[in-house]
């Protein structure tokens, strides 16, 4: 992976984005592979773990959050499980979706998530400062183009309220397509053809780091960005903690860390630790 991340340092190419063929993910061979790898032996559990940490003190007891393209809601299940005092509503465009997080949420007992459908870009409904926190999680890249990106962004900065939390996390585009290809197929072998296949599209269809940053000054300048060092295989937008992490929920993370297969926790290391790398750093130590 060093290597890859080096000659994306080094390189001063720019590649064009490819959006995503279908702008909602309904496709139900899609739906079950980007479930699967999200449940509890996916390769993208200690991912939703990783980021519901950072978010965690984002939010206090009794607020309401809304997560834009929540999907099957494996990652909304983990923050909600470790906010229990805090209102969350999902929304998605897919009804297919929808469904699947509505078996989600009651496979983990998660009880304090409504699931409404909709689209990311218009917040028909949603009046304006109605939010304590809002998060959009790997959803970024579905967008069709930088309009609708910055629709997006702009409607998320409508509806929080002043001094509210705020998380977006999306892949940022690499510059070589080889660089795409390695991530995409690094771990073929523990995860499906159909999700490594969405996996290469997605990061065709990344936003550069330059259109993210660009679209998420729209959210305000108390939102920092984290870029993953070498090369924008992840970039954060955060803003700053509003709450201290408390010794409950503390211990609540260690749960839920392990739960964790060996693998997911050594993956959830070395991510932590590369993320460490650009000031990134966890709101609580864990093993």
């Amino acid at each position: 992976m060093l290597f890859h991340l080096l000659l994306e340092r080094l390189s001063r190419q720019e590649l064009a984005r490819e959006p995503e063929p279908q702008l909602i993910m309904d496709d139900p061979l899609q739906v079950a592979a980007f479930v699967a790898s999200g449940g509890e032996e996916g390769v993208l559990a200690f991912t939703h773990l990783y980021h519901a940490v950072h978010m965690t003190p984002l939010i206090r007891p009794g607020e309401r959050v809304l997560d834009l393209a929540c999907g099957p809601a494996n990652q909304l299940a983990q923050l909600a499980l470790l906010n229990p005092d805090a209102h969350f509503i999902g929304l998605d465009a897919s009804a297919n979706m929808l469904q699947r997080a509505r078996d989600t949420l009651a496979r983990n007992g998660v009880h304090n998530v409504e699931l409404v459908r909709g689209d990311m870009t218009r917040l028909q409904g949603i009046d304006d400062a109605a939010m304590d926190g809002v998060i959009c999680t790997m959803s970024l890249h579905h967008l069709p183009d930088r309009a609708a990106l910055r629709a997006t962004l702009g409607e998320a900065g409508r509806v929080l309220k002043p001094g509210g939390g705020i998380y977006f996390v999306d892949f940022g585009r690499f510059k070589r397509a080889s660089t795409q290809r390695f991530f995409a197929f690094d771990r073929r072998d523990c995860q499906s053809a159909q999700f490594t296949r969405d996996y290469l599209q997605s990061l065709k269809a990344a936003f550069s780091l330059q259109e993210l940053s660009e679209a998420a000054a729209l959210l305000g300048a108390g939102v920092r960005r984290y870029v993953t060092p070498l090369a924008p295989f992840m970039v954060v937008f955060k803003s700053a903690a509003r709450r201290p992490m408390d010794v409950a929920t503390e211990r609540l993370v260690r749960q839920h860390h392990g739960r964790l297969t060996p693998s997911q926790q050594q993956d959830f290391r070395v991510f932590a630790r590369w993320f460490r790398g650009a000031g990134y750093t966890l709101p609580c130590t864990l093993p």
